[in-house]
């Protein structure tokens, strides 16, 4: 069972393998320049975030917008890539993988380079900043990133699946993901929001990303608003996820 599934992601990970270095180093900076910025520029006009010195406050979303923005870059481009480019989707179409296996595949190549991006990420903030944490916490928050990179992981494949030209693909980081990202309280508590659309702002799957991943890291529990919210997004975005490409094989 699933024997499709991981052949695929094998073949994403031996890729991933040949520019492992250069990959990672791209994806070191954009973060870590952004905790400088943010922690150390503002750390003398922003003190504490509800008790909670501001760097300390903004790494774990930080190091979780690492991790689901790869998951998402991974599943689109790379079923953009293979669909309409190299075509090796229509090969596996000949094959005994199943749709499941393709979509399953292509998540678990997503996931392990979230995390895989993510946890560098942690290690170098961890090594050149004061940032630490109680590692206790750690179950809770790879739980987190865990449901985080299945969530963003399907959305991509969903892209890479319904989307033909490539630029779309960007649009769609620009105008949907990174709106919802920065949303979802990165660099401020959600308490600066309006009474009357907070409670919209905490329904938001983004959210409950990093929300849940700050206060999973920082506590070691993942609040249940939030963690309901995860699971159900990740299974929603899953079974989206095989119907869109089920429905776009068949085309």
């Amino acid at each position: 069972m699933f024997r499709g599934a991981f052949s695929i992601w094998g073949r994403d990970f031996l890729v991933l393998k040949r520019s492992i270095f250069s990959e990672l180093l791209a994806v070191i900076a954009y973060p870590l320049t952004l905790y400088l910025a943010f922690g150390f520029g503002l750390k003398g006009y922003i003190n504490n975030v509800g008790g909670i010195p501001y760097p300390l406050f903004i790494a774990p979303g930080l190091i979780s917008m690492t991790a689901v923005n790869a998951a998402f870059d991974e599943s689109s481009w790379s079923m953009w890539f293979h669909r309409r480019v190299q075509r090796t989707i229509e090969e596996y179409r000949v094959t005994p993988i199943t749709v499941y296996d393709i979509v399953i595949g292509k998540i678990l190549s997503g996931f392990s380079q979230g995390a895989i991006k993510g946890a560098v990420v942690f290690l170098v903030i961890l090594l050149l900043t004061p940032f630490r944490i109680d590692y206790s916490h750690l179950p809770a928050y790879l739980l987190c990133i865990a449901l985080s990179s299945m969530i963003f992981s399907c959305l991509g494949t969903i892209c890479g699946t319904v989307i033909d030209k490539p630029e779309n693909i960007g649009r769609v980081q620009s105008v949907v993901i990174v709106p919802l990202i920065f949303m979802a309280g990165i660099f401020f508590p959600l308490s600066s929001y309006p009474a009357a659309i907070l409670p919209f702002i905490q329904l938001l799957p983004t959210t409950a990303v990093f929300e849940g991943a700050r206060d999973a890291l920082l506590t070691g529990k993942i609040p249940p608003l939030y963690l309901v919210n995860l699971m159900v997004s990740a299974t929603v975005t899953f079974l989206i996820a095989v119907f869109t490409f089920d429905r776009k094989m068949s085309e």
